[in-house]
């Protein structure tokens, strides 16, 4: 039976695709060595890191999962979330982080070293998340954590630091492989998180975090919470609609997808269980064939200076403060 956020949820065991099982819980030693598709091995020196007890209030025995960290009294995903695939019989399968899990049977998890999901809408997010027993964070809860115990503009203090986070001198995915072209065909390309320099496996950025535990709340993909803004900015942008953990887009429908958007999950205290001290490896890797480009909106384009990125052109996909909303099914065509 499936949890709702408000049940009791222990976390079972994950029946991988060879018949063998694993407990379902929180982090070990062990290397998540194999993600979907394009995703990367998680560098081993900054495992270590991952892996260490950070020192704020964080995730005690019956408090949280030890995926998730103690913040107030909320738990949050220490990861940004990745997706499983649940089959008829129960099984689950790792989802392609490039292609949009719409109307899919998914649930949300939280792993080190695997490539977060992009090309969510924060339905699908709060979908993923109830079928995990939990729901989209909060937007302050999610700004709590973010800024950690200290309280800082960025997770790691007060001022942005180069390669802190995963949001220097990054790729331009639109640039590279679409000439600047900003549409609902390109800003879903499946490619764009799989050019090297862009998106980053999760926690890969060792320095990203703070004394909760939690990495990747500015850069890397952009997170929805549950005031339909999304959060903390991407790869390219973490400043153009406030600095780092202030950062927050508005301007988007709670449909409104692209190859920045993804999320992670928050839960109440005390609601979440785990079965021991052992965090799985991510479900077996399914061979895909590219997922198409699914179509769906995006906004207006940005300038060359709005951020660090390389372009080709005078075009960047980055959020500028003054993008409307547009409506699911229209396009926008951005002329240099």
């Amino acid at each position: 039976m499936r949890p709702t956020p408000n049940q009791k949820f222990r976390r079972g065991t994950l029946v991988l695709a060879s018949g063998m099982s694993r407990p379902k819980c929180g982090p070990s030693r062990a290397l998540l060595g194999l993600a979907v598709g394009a995703s990367l091995l998680f560098p081993a020196a900054a495992w270590a890191n991952v892996g260490a007890a950070p020192t704020g209030r964080m995730s005690t025995a019956g408090a949280c999962p030890s995926d998730m960290a103690l913040v107030g009294h909320t738990c949050v995903d220490r990861w940004e979330a990745s997706l499983v695939e649940v089959s008829e019989n129960g099984d689950e399968t790792s989802f392609s982080a490039h292609e949009a899990p719409n109307g899919r049977d998914v649930r949300a998890v939280s792993r080190p070293g695997v490539v977060p999901q992009a090309h969510v809408s924060m339905i699908e997010a709060q979908r993923a998340c109830h079928a995990s027993g939990k729901r989209l964070c909060h937007a302050r809860e999610w700004k709590t954590a973010c800024e950690g115990p200290a309280r800082t503009r960025y997770p790691y203090g007060s001022k942005h630091e180069a390669n802190a986070c995963v949001d220097t001198n990054r790729t331009s995915p639109m640039a590279v492989l679409h000439n600047g072209e900003h549409t609902a065909r390109t800003m879903n390309d499946p490619e764009a998180n799989q050019l090297d320099n862009t998106v980053e496996p999760t926690g890969a950025a060792a320095a990203c975090t703070n004394d909760y535990g939690v990495y990747d709340m500015v850069g890397n993909v952009h997170e929805w919470a549950d005031d339909g803004a999304f959060h903390g900015g991407y790869y390219l942008d973490t400043k153009l609609n406030g600095e780092g953990c202030e950062y927050t887009t508005t301007a988007h429908a709670k449909v409104y997808y692209d190859y920045s958007t993804g999320f992670r999950c928050c839960a109440d205290e005390g609601t979440l269980e785990d079965d021991d001290d052992a965090l799985p490896p991510p479900p077996p890797v399914v061979k895909e064939e590219k997922p198409a480009s699914r179509p769906m909106v995006h906004a207006l384009n940005g300038g060359a200076d709005d951020d660090d990125a390389p372009s080709l052109d005078s075009t960047d996909e980055v959020s500028s403060g003054d993008r409307r909303s547009i409506q699911p099914g229209e396009l926008v065509v951005v002329e240099s």
